[in-house]
Protein backbone atom coordinates (compact mmCIF):
# COMPACT_ATOMS: atom_id res chain seq x y z
CA UNK A 1 0.00 0.00 0.00
CA UNK A 2 1.73 3.21 -0.82
CA UNK A 3 2.40 5.79 1.95
CA UNK A 4 -0.13 8.54 2.70
CA UNK A 5 1.75 12.04 1.79
CA UNK A 6 1.77 14.81 3.81
CA UNK A 7 0.77 18.17 3.13
CA UNK A 8 0.50 21.82 4.63
CA UNK A 9 -3.14 21.76 5.85
CA UNK A 10 -3.20 24.85 7.91
CA UNK A 11 -5.19 23.65 10.44
CA UNK A 12 -5.43 25.44 14.44
CA UNK A 13 -5.08 23.93 17.80
CA UNK A 14 -6.54 25.74 20.36
CA UNK A 15 -3.91 23.25 23.02
CA UNK A 16 -1.09 22.81 20.21
CA UNK A 17 1.12 25.56 18.82
CA UNK A 18 2.06 24.72 15.24
CA UNK A 19 5.57 25.22 14.57
CA UNK A 20 6.07 27.65 12.06
CA UNK A 21 4.72 29.97 14.74
CA UNK A 22 7.44 28.95 17.53
CA UNK A 23 10.44 28.34 15.22
CA UNK A 24 12.63 30.79 13.34
CA UNK A 25 11.24 31.04 9.55
CA UNK A 26 14.79 32.12 8.34
CA UNK A 27 16.43 29.53 9.88
CA UNK A 28 18.76 27.35 7.64
CA UNK A 29 17.09 23.85 7.84
CA UNK A 30 13.38 25.83 7.31
CA UNK A 31 15.10 27.52 3.82
CA UNK A 32 16.57 23.90 2.94
CA UNK A 33 13.27 22.07 3.64
CA UNK A 34 11.71 24.87 1.42
CA UNK A 35 13.92 25.00 -1.43
CA UNK A 36 14.12 20.61 -1.50
CA UNK A 37 11.59 19.53 -4.47
CA UNK A 38 9.54 16.71 -1.98
CA UNK A 39 6.77 16.14 -4.63
CA UNK A 40 9.93 14.26 -6.89
CA UNK A 41 11.16 12.40 -3.98
CA UNK A 42 7.44 11.29 -2.98
CA UNK A 43 6.91 9.37 -6.87
CA UNK A 44 10.24 8.46 -7.11
CA UNK A 45 9.97 6.28 -3.38
CA UNK A 46 6.18 5.70 -4.04
CA UNK A 47 6.92 3.75 -6.82
CA UNK A 48 8.59 1.28 -5.07
CA UNK A 49 5.28 0.53 -3.10
CA UNK A 50 1.65 -0.78 -4.69
CA UNK A 51 -1.70 0.03 -4.26
CA UNK A 52 -2.85 -3.75 -2.40
CA UNK A 53 -4.00 -4.62 0.86
CA UNK A 54 -1.86 -3.66 3.74
CA UNK A 55 -1.05 -1.15 6.76
CA UNK A 56 0.29 2.16 5.05
CA UNK A 57 3.99 3.06 5.57
CA UNK A 58 5.20 5.94 6.93
CA UNK A 59 5.70 8.83 4.75
CA UNK A 60 8.02 9.72 2.59
CA UNK A 61 9.17 12.99 3.49
CA UNK A 62 9.25 11.85 7.50
CA UNK A 63 11.96 9.42 5.90
CA UNK A 64 13.59 11.25 3.48
CA UNK A 65 13.96 14.00 6.19
CA UNK A 66 15.40 11.50 8.53
CA UNK A 67 17.87 10.18 6.19
CA UNK A 68 18.85 13.62 4.85
CA UNK A 69 19.07 14.83 8.63
CA UNK A 70 21.21 11.78 9.73
CA UNK A 71 23.68 12.05 6.67
CA UNK A 72 23.94 16.28 7.00
CA UNK A 73 24.55 16.08 11.08
CA UNK A 74 26.58 12.57 11.12
CA UNK A 75 24.63 10.63 13.29
CA UNK A 76 23.67 7.71 14.34
CA UNK A 77 19.96 6.21 14.53
CA UNK A 78 19.47 6.40 18.15
CA UNK A 79 20.61 10.30 18.38
CA UNK A 80 18.64 11.48 15.51
CA UNK A 81 15.60 9.78 17.60
CA UNK A 82 16.58 11.69 20.68
CA UNK A 83 16.55 14.84 18.26
CA UNK A 84 14.31 14.85 16.46
CA UNK A 85 12.01 14.71 19.81
CA UNK A 86 13.73 17.59 21.27
CA UNK A 87 14.34 19.91 18.31
CA UNK A 88 11.48 21.84 16.55
CA UNK A 89 13.76 22.40 13.44
CA UNK A 90 14.02 19.00 12.93
CA UNK A 91 10.14 18.32 12.81
CA UNK A 92 9.22 20.72 10.91
CA UNK A 93 11.75 19.61 8.02
CA UNK A 94 10.40 16.09 8.04
CA UNK A 95 6.47 18.03 7.43
CA UNK A 96 5.32 17.92 10.84
CA UNK A 97 3.15 20.71 11.37
CA UNK A 98 2.89 20.50 15.20
CA UNK A 99 5.40 19.48 17.71
CA UNK A 100 5.26 16.12 18.60
CA UNK A 101 6.31 14.63 22.15
CA UNK A 102 6.85 11.30 21.75
CA UNK A 103 8.09 9.34 18.61
CA UNK A 104 5.43 8.97 15.66
CA UNK A 105 7.70 5.98 14.10
CA UNK A 106 9.89 3.34 15.13
CA UNK A 107 13.56 3.33 15.90
CA UNK A 108 14.12 0.34 13.58
CA UNK A 109 11.66 2.07 10.32
CA UNK A 110 14.48 3.76 8.88
CA UNK A 111 16.66 0.78 8.25
CA UNK A 112 14.04 -1.08 7.19
CA UNK A 113 12.82 1.82 4.70
CA UNK A 114 16.73 2.27 2.98
CA UNK A 115 16.73 -1.19 2.61
CA UNK A 116 13.53 -1.49 0.84
CA UNK A 117 14.12 1.62 -1.34
CA UNK A 118 17.80 0.04 -2.36
CA UNK A 119 20.58 2.05 -3.77
CA UNK A 120 19.09 2.70 -7.21
CA UNK A 121 16.34 4.50 -5.37
CA UNK A 122 18.54 6.61 -2.79
CA UNK A 123 20.66 8.41 -6.08
CA UNK A 124 17.11 10.24 -6.19
CA UNK A 125 18.06 11.86 -2.58
CA UNK A 126 21.50 12.64 -4.49
CA UNK A 127 19.94 14.17 -7.66
CA UNK A 128 17.62 16.57 -5.72
CA UNK A 129 20.50 17.70 -3.44
CA UNK A 130 22.27 19.06 -6.24
CA UNK A 131 19.24 20.00 -7.86
CA UNK A 132 18.36 22.30 -4.64
CA UNK A 133 22.37 23.15 -4.66
CA UNK A 134 22.09 24.88 -8.06
CA UNK A 135 19.20 26.87 -7.31
CA UNK A 136 20.52 28.54 -4.19
CA UNK A 137 23.22 29.33 -6.54
CA UNK A 138 25.30 27.40 -4.11
CA UNK A 139 26.48 25.21 -6.89
CA UNK A 140 27.36 26.19 -10.28
CA UNK A 141 26.73 24.02 -13.09
CA UNK A 142 30.32 24.19 -14.53
CA UNK A 143 31.81 22.81 -11.17
CA UNK A 144 29.83 19.06 -11.97
CA UNK A 145 32.16 18.90 -15.27
CA UNK A 146 34.90 17.48 -12.70
CA UNK A 147 33.90 15.34 -9.46
CA UNK A 148 37.31 14.60 -6.97
CA UNK A 149 36.19 11.76 -4.89
CA UNK A 150 38.38 10.68 -2.08
CA UNK A 151 38.18 6.93 -1.16
CA UNK A 152 41.02 6.84 1.53
CA UNK A 153 37.97 6.16 4.45
CA UNK A 154 36.45 3.87 2.06
CA UNK A 155 35.61 0.38 2.82
CA UNK A 156 37.74 -2.27 0.74
CA UNK A 157 37.90 -5.57 0.39
CA UNK A 158 42.06 -5.76 1.18
CA UNK A 159 43.94 -8.46 3.32
CA UNK A 160 45.61 -7.10 5.95
CA UNK A 161 49.34 -7.32 4.97
CA UNK A 162 50.66 -9.08 7.53
CA UNK A 163 53.90 -11.28 6.94
CA UNK A 164 52.55 -14.64 7.33
CA UNK A 165 49.55 -13.64 5.14
CA UNK A 166 52.09 -12.46 1.85
CA UNK A 167 54.18 -15.51 2.29
CA UNK A 168 51.43 -17.72 2.23
CA UNK A 169 49.96 -15.56 -0.89
CA UNK A 170 52.96 -15.69 -2.56
CA UNK A 171 53.51 -19.64 -2.22
CA UNK A 172 50.00 -19.93 -3.34
CA UNK A 173 50.78 -17.55 -6.52
CA UNK A 174 53.73 -19.96 -7.06
CA UNK A 175 51.70 -22.91 -7.53
CA UNK A 176 49.19 -21.93 -9.46
CA UNK A 177 51.75 -20.09 -12.08
CA UNK A 178 53.51 -23.64 -11.77
CA UNK A 179 50.22 -26.02 -12.77
CA UNK A 180 49.65 -23.01 -15.62
CA UNK A 181 52.61 -24.28 -17.18
CA UNK A 182 52.41 -28.03 -16.23
CA UNK A 183 55.24 -28.13 -13.87
CA UNK A 184 55.02 -31.12 -11.94
CA UNK A 185 56.21 -29.50 -8.14
CA UNK A 186 57.22 -32.09 -5.50
CA UNK A 187 54.42 -30.87 -3.22
CA UNK A 188 52.40 -27.92 -3.03
CA UNK A 189 52.22 -27.35 0.91
CA UNK A 190 48.65 -26.53 0.05
CA UNK A 191 47.27 -28.11 3.35
CA UNK A 192 50.40 -27.62 5.81
CA UNK A 193 50.07 -24.35 4.73
CA UNK A 194 47.10 -23.31 5.62
CA UNK A 195 47.50 -24.80 9.30
CA UNK A 196 50.26 -23.31 9.73
CA UNK A 197 48.76 -19.69 8.72
CA UNK A 198 45.82 -20.51 10.94
CA UNK A 199 47.81 -21.66 13.67
CA UNK A 200 50.17 -18.02 13.44
CA UNK A 201 47.18 -16.19 13.60
CA UNK A 202 46.05 -18.03 16.64
CA UNK A 203 49.40 -18.17 18.10
CA UNK A 204 49.49 -13.90 17.58
CA UNK A 205 45.50 -13.53 19.11
CA UNK A 206 46.81 -15.04 22.04
CA UNK A 207 50.12 -13.11 22.31
CA UNK A 208 52.02 -16.38 22.17
CA UNK A 209 54.89 -15.08 20.09
CA UNK A 210 57.41 -18.11 20.90
CA UNK A 211 54.89 -20.54 18.70
CA UNK A 212 53.90 -17.78 15.98
CA UNK A 213 57.41 -17.22 15.53
CA UNK A 214 57.49 -21.02 14.91
CA UNK A 215 54.49 -21.23 12.89
CA UNK A 216 56.01 -18.00 10.75
CA UNK A 217 59.74 -19.70 9.54
CA UNK A 218 57.45 -23.06 8.57
CA UNK A 219 55.32 -20.92 6.04
CA UNK A 220 58.81 -19.49 4.89
CA UNK A 221 60.35 -22.91 4.96
CA UNK A 222 57.29 -24.05 2.28
CA UNK A 223 57.72 -21.20 0.45
CA UNK A 224 61.59 -21.62 0.13
CA UNK A 225 60.67 -25.50 -1.18
CA UNK A 226 58.39 -24.26 -3.92
CA UNK A 227 60.88 -21.62 -5.09
CA UNK A 228 63.51 -24.06 -5.21
CA UNK A 229 61.65 -26.68 -6.48
CA UNK A 230 60.57 -24.44 -9.47
CA UNK A 231 63.92 -23.27 -10.10
CA UNK A 232 65.29 -26.91 -10.21
CA UNK A 233 62.92 -27.56 -12.85
CA UNK A 234 63.40 -24.89 -14.64
CA UNK A 235 67.26 -25.48 -14.92
CA UNK A 236 66.55 -29.12 -15.37
CA UNK A 237 64.15 -28.45 -18.48
CA UNK A 238 61.78 -30.80 -16.73
CA UNK A 239 58.46 -28.40 -17.42
CA UNK A 240 56.28 -31.41 -18.74
CA UNK A 241 57.07 -33.56 -15.92
CA UNK A 242 59.21 -36.24 -17.50
CA UNK A 243 62.29 -37.64 -16.29
CA UNK A 244 64.12 -35.75 -12.64
CA UNK A 245 67.38 -34.18 -12.97
CA UNK A 246 68.94 -37.44 -10.87
CA UNK A 247 67.75 -39.72 -13.86
CA UNK A 248 68.83 -37.39 -16.84
CA UNK A 249 72.32 -38.79 -18.61
CA UNK A 250 74.91 -38.12 -17.44
CA UNK A 251 78.56 -38.45 -15.78
CA UNK A 252 78.52 -41.34 -13.61
CA UNK A 253 78.25 -40.43 -9.91
CA UNK A 254 81.70 -41.56 -7.61
CA UNK A 255 80.59 -44.12 -5.55
CA UNK A 256 81.80 -43.57 -1.57
CA UNK A 257 84.43 -45.09 -0.58
CA UNK A 258 84.89 -47.25 2.76
CA UNK A 259 85.25 -45.48 6.28
CA UNK A 260 88.61 -44.48 7.47
CA UNK A 261 89.61 -47.30 9.64
CA UNK A 262 90.38 -46.52 13.15
CA UNK A 263 93.73 -46.91 14.71
CA UNK A 264 93.12 -50.23 16.92
CA UNK A 265 95.19 -49.10 18.99
CA UNK A 266 93.57 -45.60 20.20
CA UNK A 267 90.13 -46.60 19.28
CA UNK A 268 89.42 -50.54 19.97
CA UNK A 269 86.38 -52.09 18.62
CA UNK A 270 84.28 -53.77 21.18
CA UNK A 271 83.45 -57.33 21.28
CA UNK A 272 79.69 -57.62 19.67
CA UNK A 273 79.51 -54.09 18.01
CA UNK A 274 78.71 -53.83 14.91
CA UNK A 275 82.81 -52.52 13.76
CA UNK A 276 83.62 -55.54 15.50
CA UNK A 277 81.55 -57.92 13.03
CA UNK A 278 82.49 -55.85 10.18
CA UNK A 279 86.35 -57.04 11.06
CA UNK A 280 85.72 -60.08 11.44
CA UNK A 281 83.89 -60.50 8.39
CA UNK A 282 86.93 -58.91 6.80
CA UNK A 283 89.42 -61.03 8.38
CA UNK A 284 87.24 -64.07 6.88
CA UNK A 285 87.35 -63.16 3.58
CA UNK A 286 90.85 -62.25 3.28
CA UNK A 287 92.02 -65.90 4.37
CA UNK A 288 89.71 -67.20 2.14
CA UNK A 289 91.15 -65.06 -0.63
CA UNK A 290 94.55 -66.31 0.68
CA UNK A 291 93.81 -70.16 0.39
Amino acid sequence: MRPKERRETGEQDLFRSRLDQIIDMEHASVKLARAIDWRFLEERFGAVYTDGPGSPPLPTRLMAGLTILKHMHDLSDEVLCDRWIENPYFQFFCGEEFFQHRLVFDRSSLTRWLQRMGEEKLVALLQESLAVATRTEAMRPKDLYRVIIDTTVQPKAVMFPTDAKLINRAREIMVRLAKRHSVVLRQSYTRVGKIALIKHQRYSHAHQFKRANKALRKLRTYLGRVIRDIGRRIAGNDVSGGLRQADQPGPPRARPGPPPARAEGLFPARPGSGMHRQRQGAQTLRIRGQG
